[in-house]
């Protein structure tokens, strides 16, 4: 950042200036893979409820018919599509996390870029270009309420979304670009997107759907606030730094300004994002991934209890409060819960591990699987807390019925740039969670149409595949 020079004029400078110089090839193929997995999670969640009430919502607001949501018949204007999309790419908690800001970028950012993208008529080359400018503000965006000295995202301490907050700025980022603005209402469209992100964490601890609209949300608001910025709404420039502006109204004196502007657009944070294996808050990762371990040497009759050793910040998330983490009231508050978690890995998840059969809410009430929970305790571990958040470790100590005791870690999430998933295993996540959604003849010709996404024409031959075969 120069001296006297506010932050916004940086960021709008590095989005403008991709289109006389783009990121380099390793940036874009990592984008590619984002984008593909974004698509993939958002088709397996077509039934997911929050999705369907958002449709119906979107259907009812009605407007022109500018891009295409993954369900439904018709067509929507791009800010609803986005909502939709976005929607349905947070509502499994299968999208991409960085760390340490604790964020999911992309399942807000590429909603709101591939129906903006759709509207323009635009290809994928400028698709991919956009939702890295978005996903990198984004997350720098996360990394200024990372605090060293706490261990933590100040936001997350907070009670705060991250994800649907930043990445608010980032779709707006993302929407200026492929739209065409300026610097000048590039950063407007920022600033005006700053008052326009929000999102608690309650939802996450004791239950409610609509955490799963917190993307789509953002997705949406991204949009509205670069159409603004086009037609000539203002935004403050000190919107980031001002006495009454972001950094100051989320994080207070813990924000790191600095983390908005060093080595932007020569060190991209984008590449550095972990890919989810399992679809469950990336807290319980680990835990799930101490159960398949264990599973392979024991049998869970031989299990007197086992105490899971976690960061004491993700205790409020995963273990708290205890009797409803050991029987979670449906599938999709057993994402959140590393009892849960645990047993449904030991006792056998599917396609990746752990996938999302086990986490229907059938699957949930199953008396095995809440057996094993109740003998599972989550407690706070100083070597995890010491980790985290630059990973999510967990350490399980079993006791067995025979007094023996067994003790596994995992103190690198799988996915991240320390134990990355391969190009093979995020292909074979891809096709599971698009075939239920797609024939398998669709599922193929979309695969390869993003596997060239780059040299695809237009987006909205591809958003077309998006949808499922006529009856």
């Amino acid at each position: 950042m120069s001296e006297g020079r506010p932050l916004l004029a940086d960021l709008a400078a590095f989005t403008t200036g991709l289109r006389e110089q783009p990121p380099p090839a390793p940036v874009i193929a990592d984008v590619k893979r984002r984008v593909r997995d974004v698509v993939g999670n958002a088709l397996a969640a077509a039934g997911a409820e929050p999705a369907g009430i958002v449709l119906a919502l979107a259907e009812e607001m009605g407007g022109a018919p500018e891009a295409t949501p993954f369900i439904g018949n018709g067509r929507l204007p791009a800010a609803s599509a986005a909502l939709v999309n976005g929607t349905l790419a947070h509502a499994l908690d299968f999208d991409d996390t960085h760390l340490p800001s604790v964020l999911h970028p992309s399942a807000s950012v590429v909603p709101a870029a591939m129906a903006i993208a759709e509207r323009l008529g635009l290809g994928g080359e400028d698709l991919c270009v956009a939702v890295a400018a978005g996903d990198e503000i984004c997350i720098r965006l996360g990394m200024a309420g990372y605090d060293g000295e706490l261990g933590n995202s100040v936001f997350f301490e907070r009670g705060l979304h991250a994800t649907s907050i930043c990445g608010t700025l980032g779709a707006a980022a993302a929407v200026a670009y492929l739209m065409g603005l300026d610097e000048a209402r590039t950063g407007h469209a920022i600033a005006i997107a700053a008052s326009m992100g929000a999102g608690l964490l309650e939802a996450n601890r004791t239950g409610g759907s609509v955490k799963q609209v917190h993307c789509g949300w953002a997705a949406h608001a991204g949009i509205v606030a670069a159409d603004l910025a086009r037609l000539g709404l203002t935004g403050p420039p000190t919107v980031l730094e001002g006495r009454f502006g972001f950094l100051q109204a989320y994080l207070d004196d813990r924000a790191h300004p600095e983390a908005l502007t060093d080595g932007l657009g020569s060190e991209w944070s984008v590449t550095q994002t972990f890919f989810k294996p399992y679809p469950a808050n990336h807290f319980t990762h680990a835990v799930i991934d101490c159960a398949l371990r264990l599973r392979e040497a024991l049998q869970a009759d031989e299990i007197e209890r086992v105490e899971i050793g976690v960061a004491a910040p993700v205790l409020r998330t995963i273990a708290e409060p205890e009797d409803q983490k050991a029987r979670p009231p449906s599938g999709y508050a057993a994402k959140f819960s590393g009892p849960y978690t645990f047993a449904a890995a030991f006792l056998g998840g599917g396609g990746l591990g752990v996938y999302l059969d086990d986490f229907t809410d059938e699957a949930a009430a199953d008396p095995r699987r809440l057996e094993l929970a109740a003998r599972v305790r989550l407690r706070p571990d100083d070597e995890c807390s010491g980790i985290y958040p630059h990973q999510f470790p967990a350490v399980a100590r079993v006791e067995l019925r025979s007094g023996e005791r067994r003790e596994v870690k995992v103190l690198v999430n799988r996915g991240g740039p320390q134990d990355p998933l391969s190009d093979e295993e995020l292909a074979t996540k891809f096709r599971l969670n698009a075939a239920r959604r797609l024939s398998e003849g669709r599922v193929e010709q979309l695969d390869d149409l993003l596997g060239h996404l780059t040299e695809l024409e237009s987006v909205a031959s591809l958003v077309s595949l998006c949808r499922m075969d006529p009856a």
